[in-house]
C-alpha cells in the first residue's frame, strides 16, 4: 500500500466555478421560496392542521438522518480499526456536517417564525423530545468537528480514535432521538413503537452511504483524480447490507403491528390503500420497497455491479427510496385518521373525525427543501474541498487496497 498525499482542489476551472453558480441559484431559489410561504403564510403550501409537517420535514429529517450515516465510513476506519477505510475517513466526517447543516437550515426556515427558535434555545423544555434534540444536533457538530481536526493535524492524529468513537456513540444517540421524535408520538397509530428508532439508525446507514457514494465518484471524476475499482466495491457492497437491512426492519415494523389489533386500520392503509390511502400505498409499494429497494439489490448483488454505472444508479435510487419511506412515516402517519378512543364508540363532532386528511405538496416546499437543503449541503463540501486537503491525490487499487497485488502484466508494463 502506497503513502497517501492529500491536496485540495485547485476550484480555478470554468467547470468549478459552473458548479457552485448552480449551487448558489438551488440556495437563492430554496430561500425565495421559504419567504414566499413567510409572506403569504403557509397557506400557499399542502401543509393543514391535519398536516403539520410537509415536504420540507421530508427533506430536513432525511438529511439529518443521512448526516449521521455519512459518517459511517470515518467510523469504519477509526473505531473498528479498517485501515483501508482511512483514505476516505476526512470526506466522510465534511459530508455529514454538511447534511446535517442542510436538513436544519430547511427545518428553520419552514418554522414560519423563524424568531422563535430562540425561545426554544433559551428556554429548554427537557420533557420535549425536540429540546433533546438541539442538543444532539449541536453536539454532533462540535464532536464531529474536533474529530475531523485531529484527523486533518498530523500532531492531533494519535487522538483520533478517541474522538472517531465519541462521534461514532454520538451520532447514534442522535439518530435515535430523531426516530424517537415519532415513536414517542403515542397519538398516532402510524407512529407508536419503539422500532423505529434503530430503523432509523439503519436507514441513516443506507442514505448516508449512497450520498457518499455519489460525492465520492463526482469529486474524482470531475476532477480527473484516479478512482480504483476496489473502494467502490467495498462500497458498494456495504450499501447492499444496508438496504437488506432497512427492508427487514421495514418488515419486522410492518409485521408487529399486524399484530396487534388496533394497528390493523392503519396498516391497511398504508399497505393496502384502503380508507383514502392509495397515494401512501402507491408510493410504499413502487417507490420504497421496489425502485428505493429491490432493484438497487438486484443491481448491487449481480454482475451488473461491475459497471460503475450501475453503481450510481443503485445509489440513486436508495436515495429516492429514502425519501419515499420519509414520505410514507411523516405524512402517511399524518394523514391516517386519529382514534382518539381506540375500541370504543363515541359521538363524531363532524370535523375530520375519522376522515383521512389530504395532503398535496406544493411547489414551494420542493424549492425549500431541495433548493436549501441539498444545495447547502453540497456547496459547503464543493468549498471544504477546495480549501482543505480532505481528498487523497488517488484512490487507485494500489493506494487503497493494503492486499493489491499488481497484475503480472501490469507489473511488467
Amino acid at each position: 500500500m502506497k503513502p497517501l498525499k492529500y491536496s485540495q482542489i485547485e476550484g480555478k476551472s470554468k467547470g468549478y466555478w459552473a458548479l457552485l453558480g448552480v449551487l448558489g441559484a438551488m440556495m437563492l431559489v430554496g430561500f425565495s421560496a421559504s419567504m414566499y410561504m413567510e409572506h403569504h403564510g403557509h397557506y400557499v403550501t399542502g401543509m393543514t392542521n391535519q398536516i403539520v409537517w410537509g415536504m420540507p420535514h421530508i427533506f430536513a429529517v432525511y438529511l439529518i438522518v443521512a448526516a449521521s450515516g455519512a459518517l459511517n465510513v470515518a467510523s469504519i476506519a477509526s473505531v473498528f480499526g479498517k485501515k483501508a477505510y482511512k483514505p476516505l475517513a476526512p470526506l466522510s466526517a465534511l459530508l455529514a456536517i454538511a447534511l446535517l447543516t442542510g436538513g436544519l437550515a430547511v427545518l428553520v426556515l419552514d418554522l414560519g417564525r423563524p424568531d422563535r427558535l430562540i425561545i426554544a434555545m433559551t428556554q429548554l423544555n427537557l420533557k420535549s423530545i425536540f429540546a433533546w434534540n438541539q442538543l444532539l444536533y449541536n453536539g454532533f457538530f462540535v464532536i464531529v468537528g474536533i474529530y475531523l481536526w485531529f484527523m486533518l493535524e498530523k500532531k492531533m492524529n494519535k487522538y483520533t480514535q478517541i474522538a472517531g468513537t465519541a462521534a461514532f456513540i454520538w451520532r447514534l444517540i442522535l439518530t435515535t432521538g430523531t426516530g424517537s421524535i415519532f415513536g414517542f408520538l403515542v397519538a398516532r397509530q402510524a407512529y407508536d413503537a419503539a422500532i423505529l428508532a434503530p430503523m432509523f439508525i439503519i436507514m441513516s446507514f443506507a442514505a448516508g452511504m449512497a450520498i457518499f457514494i455519489l460525492v465520492l465518484m463526482a469529486a474524482y471524476n470531475w476532477t480527473g483524480r484516479e478512482l480504483g475499482d476496489e473502494v467502490l466495491r467495498r462500497l458498494k457492497n456495504l450499501l447492499a447490507v444496508f438496504v437488506s437491512a432497512v427492508l427487514y426492519f421495514v418488515l419486522v415494523y410492518h409485521l408487529t403491528n399486524l399484530y396487534a389489533t388496533e394497528h390493523h386500520g392503519v396498516e391497511s392503509f398504508i399497505l393496502l390503500g384502503e380508507n383514502g390511502g392509495a397515494q401512501y400505498s402507491v408510493v410504499f409499494w413502487w417507490f420504497q420497497i421496489l425502485l428505493g429497494g429491490v432493484v438497487p439489490l438486484a443491481l448491487l448483488f449481480t454482475s451488473l455491479s461491475k459497471k460503475r454505472s450501475m453503481i450510481a444508479l443503485a445509489s440513486m435510487l436508495v436515495i429516492l427510496g429514502g425519501l419515499a419511506q420519509m414520505y410514507v412515516v411523516i405524512i402517511g402517519g399524518q394523514a391516517y385518521p386519529l382514534e382518539i378512543f381506540p375500541g370504543m364508540e363515541v359521538v363524531n363532532s363532524g370535523f375530520m373525525d375519522g376522515v383521512p386528511a389530504a395532503y398535496s405538496a406544493s411547489l414551494p416546499e420542493f424549492l425549500l427543501g431541495a433548493g436549501m437543503g441539498i444545495g447547502l449541503a453540497m456547496i459547503m463540501v464543493v468549498i471544504g474541498i477546495s480549501v482543505l486537503r480532505f481528498l487523497p491525490q488517488s484512490l487507485a487499487d494500489e493506494v487503497f487496497d493494503p492486499h493489491y497485488v499488481a497484475e503480472p502484466a501490469k507489473a511488467a508494463a
